[in-house]
Parts: C-alpha cells; structure tokens; sequence
C-alpha cells in the first residue's frame, strides 16, 4: 500500500478499531447480564439491571455508524490528527454515557450532551473539508493549511466542559 496514503489513514484506523473493542465490552456487558437473568429470551422484560444495560448498548449502537461516517470524513477530507482525538474523546464519552446509564439514566445525560458535541464537530469538519475540495475543483483555491490550523486548535475546545 501507499505510504502516503497509510500516513493518512493510521490514526483514524486505530480510533475505530478501539471503537470495535469497545462494542465488544458493551456488548459482554449485556451478554453477563442476560446470563444472570433468568429468562432466556431477549423478547421478555428482564431484570431493570439488564434492561439498563441493554437499553445503553443499543443506544449506542444506533449512534456508532453516524460517529464512523463523520470520524473518516472529517479525517480524510480536512485533517487526520483532529478528528482522531475528537474520536478518541467520543469513545470515553460513550463509556461515560454506558457506565452513567447502568447507574441511573440521568447519570448519563452529560455523556450523551458531550458525545453530541463531539459529532457537530466532526460532522463541521466534515463540511468544511469538503467545501474546500469543492473551491480547490472549481476555483482553485486551496484553503487546507487554514483549516488544518484552526482544527487543531478548536479541537482542544472540546476539552471544556
């Protein structure tokens, strides 16, 4: 494969396979659940602790192909290291989301606000990047360094709560 094209791709890579083990441990989480439950039927109501868990994974899981489809847009079309620590950052949000919610689900109303955070920007990211291929295809004006720089610097943003 491509050098250049592996040194674009490396980070974005890692965050989604992290991503993958952390759908692993959700889902073990509900598999240990159900184990302890004494239905053996995902169809009838369970235990409040299995419903908890099993209500997080799904939620998500229903999120997760937007978080891939936003994470490598914005990676491949404006800057690699920005939108891999903002993935970074959406994975321990979701965990903090999955743990707030196996408590009580008001405990993981700040998780699920940050995560939502975290895919607005990756999703302008996303926008951005493509507009500038857009001016680079049609006007000729390439707009990347500027956009890299302010990445970069707005991703630390989203450290503040």
């Amino acid at each position: 494969m491509d050098e250049d094209i592996l040194e674009n791709i490396v980070l974005l890579t890692l965050v989604t396979l992290l991503s993958a083990l952390q759908n692993l441990f959700f889902a073990q989480k509900v598999e240990h659940e159900g184990k302890t439950h004494t239905s053996r039927s995902f169809l009838r109501p369970g235990t409040p602790a299995f419903e908890r868990v099993y209500c997080a994974n799904q939620n998500c899981m229903d999120a997760y192909p937007t978080f891939i489809a936003v994470l490598w847009s914005a990676g491949i079309f404006c800057s690699q290291a920005p939108a891999a620590f903002s993935g970074l950052m959406y994975l321990f949000v979701r965990q903090k989301y999955f743990v707030g919610y196996m408590g009580e689900t008001s405990q993981s109303t700040p998780g699920y606000i940050f995560g939502k955070r975290i895919i607005s920007f990756l999703f302008l990211m996303s926008v951005v990047g493509i507009a500038n291929y857009f001016l680079i295809d049609y006007f000729g004006s390439d707009v990347k360094q500027y956009i890299q720089t302010l990445a970069k610097a707005s991703s630390a943003l989203l450290l503040i709560p």
